[in-house]
């Protein structure tokens, strides 16, 4: 599992990113961030070309704030900077895999 990245960029950087993204809120400490990790990987070994941005949440983060995060996981789905689709503490890869579908069809 890769490790949640302190540094996130601003709110304005992620709205101005090209193309498919997936952010991702939570915690290297978070239980529930843990146990998704196989299903968002899974799901998202079919999307090689969505960016996918691991950013560390918690009181005062102005991204996670941003994106009104409420519980870890969460996934926000992008395309072109526009939130096209939200996962939150995924149990299994399916509702990764339809999320991706829209952002990504390929």
């Amino acid at each position: 599992m890769s490790a949640y990245t302190e540094s996130a960029p601003s709110r304005a950087e992620v709205d101005a990113l090209p193309g498919a993204t997936v952010i991702e809120f939570g915690t290297n400490w978070c239980g529930f961030c843990a146990a998704a990790q196989p299903h968002i990987e899974q799901a998202l070994a079919a999307h090689p070309d969505v960016r996918h941005l691991k950013i560390e949440d918690g009181p005062g983060r102005p991204l996670g704030r941003s994106f009104r995060v409420k519980l870890w996981p969460t996934l926000v789905f992008m395309k072109d900077g526009t939130e096209v689709a939200r996962v939150i503490r995924p149990s299994s890869a399916q509702p990764i895999r339809d999320a991706a579908r829209q952002i990504d069809p390929t």
